[in-house]
């Protein structure tokens, strides 16, 4: 065949993974040395970035992505976004150099003394080949175990020196299922139950959307005629939230989750943990009378689930056989949910008349990535999901997501072809995670509209201090940022608005712009109630 470095090329050419996202060091050079012209290298300007970049493309593409790292470095820079991955399930193949062979018993300058244990917990399988010509079979191996459900991040250890060595066979590109089944005959219990239900609701999450089930969750629900709510804390949505059986986001705190099912004789969970809680407020996981199936293809989420009774089944599938077996109920559905009122400002511009702003000036089918955290309760309110793969959020609660997340899933959107509207919605706390993010999706020139919500603090933090009663937390506070200056530092043209006046005319702007724009928007600094 070659060398090692073609033979990986070539596994990675027919795996379709063509696009690499990263942050190049010295250990890695050898691979990327002569890089080939049918191959793209998205440059991000650290390695956190580059990580959630590959994790937006894959879940807007519903494939997998390959991420080049630095060495022990570099995937300690990435540590949080490879967290974000894992929870999100995005299914991202990482690579880093390794020192060469001959030097690892003496633990030379950048060497990655633990290969298989620094991404702990948060990779699905990590490997570095015993011997140079195993790279590309390594290759194929970390495609099948992160693309499997449930889908997440793996790791490759790759000594520098293996680039050159021979490499006498590719290995054969297998064909890698990615679904479980959802067996009428497991399903069962749920079907019964179910059927003889005098009050059902349901819970989706968002392994509904990523195993495609977006349309049969729609026809479960609407054959069982039943109120339908958000898991909390996911960061993708299982259910489009313009539907009139949908209610709303459930509180991530035990209590108050379990006083929304009361009245409720059977829950359905449905692509989602059971439950992810934070702050804690005691309470009853459920309601004494009442009783939950739980429908995952995560075996770790049924192992943790604290209530009811879990099945392992592709959630999508899952929501098809059910509604197929399930007569159409004849019940009174939930009470439609009364419209939001439109909210009104005078001096000061809210977080919800921001969102209320953009989603009058937003394209129907614009995706939004979001990382809005205190005030994310009336983003989800005002800007609802209509259309599968159309919000996109990190789920494991780490900072320094959006931004990249935006960079990633506008690339996909522009391969795919279908060029909807990404629209990246942070808070001015979040956005300097990562804030050279900006200098990557305008050197791609993506037409992304980046809006900053600027408070001027850590408000989700003033929040959980408030809920938490620990007054006088030092380093809240955020003054002296300028968002116009720092995007103008990257090449990226910005405004600022402060008066509601100016917002519709600002917004409408950067929806139409054929290149990255930022607004920057004064937002009333009030910190919400946490619950």
């Amino acid at each position: 065949m070659g060398t090692v470095q073609e033979a990986f090329y070539e596994v990675a050419r027919r795996l379709k993974l063509t696009t690499i996202f990263g942050n190049p060091g010295s250990t890695e050079e050898t691979f990327l040395r002569n890089f080939p012209a049918d191959f793209r290298y998205v440059l991000a300007l650290q390695e956190a970035p580059a990580v959630a970049m590959a994790d937006g493309y894959a879940q807007a593409t519903g494939r997998a992505a390959l991420v080049n790292l630095h060495t022990a470095a570099g995937m300690g820079n990435a540590l949080g976004n490879i967290e974000s991955a894992w929870y999100n399930r995005a299914p991202v193949i990482i690579t880093a150099g390794q020192q060469t062979r001959e030097m690892l018993l003496m633990e030379p300058y950048l060497t990655n003394t633990k290969p298989y244990a620094i991404a702990e917990p948060y990779i699905k399988w990590a490997y570095e080949p015993t011997r140079p010509e195993d790279v590309p079979s390594a290759l194929v191996r970390a495609y099948a175990m992160a693309v499997q459900p449930p889908a997440g991040p793996v790791f490759l250890s790759i000594p520098m020196d293996d680039a050159d060595k021979p490499c006498s066979h590719l290995p054969a590109v297998r064909t890698i299922g990615r679904h479980l089944g959802a067996d009428p005959k497991y399903l069962g219990p749920v079907i019964d139950a179910l059927s003889k239900a005098r009050s059902p609701v349901m819970v989706t999450g968002g392994a509904v959307d990523q195993s495609g089930g977006w349309d049969d969750v729609v026809r479960l629900a609407e054959t069982l005629n039943c109120p339908v709510w958000a898991a909390p804390l996911e960061g993708r949505p299982g259910f489009p939230e313009t539907h009139p059986l949908y209610q709303g986001q459930l509180p991530g705190a035990i209590g108050p989750a379990c006083a929304h099912f009361e009245g409720h004789d059977e829950i359905l969970v449905i692509g989602a943990p059971v439950f992810r809680y934070y702050p804690y407020v005691p309470g009853d996981y459920i309601p004494r009378d009442s009783h939950l199936f739980h429908i995952t293809d995560d075996p770790s989420e049924a192992g943790r689930a604290p209530v009811g009774d879990s099945i392992l089944a592709d959630p999508a599938r899952a929501c098809a056989v059910l509604a197929d077996h399930l007569r159409r109920s004849i019940r009174t559905g939930p009470a439609k949910r009364e419209p939001l009122a439109e909210p009104q400002a005078e001096r000061e511009i809210t977080p919800d008349y921001l969102y209320h702003a953009i989603q009058l000036a937003r394209p129907e089918d614009s995706i939004i990535v979001q990382e809005s955290m205190s005030s994310l309760k009336a983003l989800r309110e005002r800007l609802p999901t209509r259309y599968s793969r159309s919000f996109f959020s990190m789920t494991g609660g780490i900072l320094g997501y959006a931004l990249p997340a935006a960079v990633g899933v506008a690339l996909a959107e522009r391969d795919k072809g279908s060029h909807r509207k990404v629209i990246c919605i942070v808070g001015d706390g979040s956005a300097n995670y990562v804030i050279q993010s900006l200098w990557t999706a305008v050197q791609h020139q993506l037409p992304i509209l980046f809006v900053v919500a600027c408070n001027h603090a850590y408000n989700i933090l003033k929040s959980f201090a408030d809920q938490l009663q620990t007054p006088g937390v030092p380093g809240l506070d955020l003054p002296g940022l300028n968002f116009v200056s720092l995007a103008a530092g990257y090449g990226l043209e910005a405004a600022y608005v402060k008066r509601p006046s100016e917002l519709a005319e600002a917004l409408h702007f950067g929806m139409v712009q054929d290149k990255p724009w930022l607004v920057a928007v004064e937002v009333d600094s009030t910190v919400p109630p946490l619950i």
